[in-house]
């Protein structure tokens, strides 16, 4: 295990072919400003906010690169996670595959303590997060034993997942 930085994380799903993302929290830290104007129903500032992020999807998709999603949210959603469905059709627009997964259905699967990235299915990437939602550390596994836990975990929460233009908020 190597402890990364945050750039380098960048760099490393950047320069990925295949990007397989797990979100297991319910919070996220989120920028106040927008939060509350998405509260206020402002859609086109969430729009505005969402366009650089969409334009890298976009960009990437185009390019030929696999992006996928999948956030394992309880139920009813969180404040957070109805403003991260809103804020996600963003990146859907723009190609990237995100589904969601009540964590009622994930009972049975296997997922690592922490929400993580596979990429290109020769690596793993960590995100550790303290209690305030923010990043601690983010740990990089090159080891084929986590790569393959980690891709089984994801294939297996994909599995049960419902794909976002058809998922019902509850």
């Amino acid at each position: 295990m190597e402890l990364i930085s945050a750039q380098r994380r960048g760099e490393l799903i950047d320069g990925a072919r295949s990007v397989c993302k797990v979100e297991l929290r319910d919070n996220y830290a989120v920028d106040q400003e927008l939060f509350a104007a998405w509260r206020a129903g402002d859609s086109e500032a969430v729009a505005r906010a969402a366009g650089a992020s969409r334009d890298k999807v976009a960009a990437r998709v185009a390019a030929g690169i696999r992006l996928r999603r999948v956030k394992v949210v309880s139920e009813p959603l969180s404040e957070y996670q109805r403003f991260a469905f809103d804020y996600s059709a963003h990146a859907v627009e723009a190609g990237e595959d995100i589904r969601w997964v009540p964590r009622r259905l994930v009972s049975t699967v296997l997922l690592p303590g922490n929400d993580f990235f596979v990429l290109d299915d020769d690596l793993v990437i960590f995100n550790v997060l303290d209690g305030a939602d923010r990043r601690a550390e983010q740990q990089l596994y090159r080891d084929a034993d986590v790569v393959g836990l980690c891709r089984g975990a994801f294939d297996a929460v994909w599995t049960v997942s419902t794909p976002h233009r058809v998922f019902q908020l509850r």
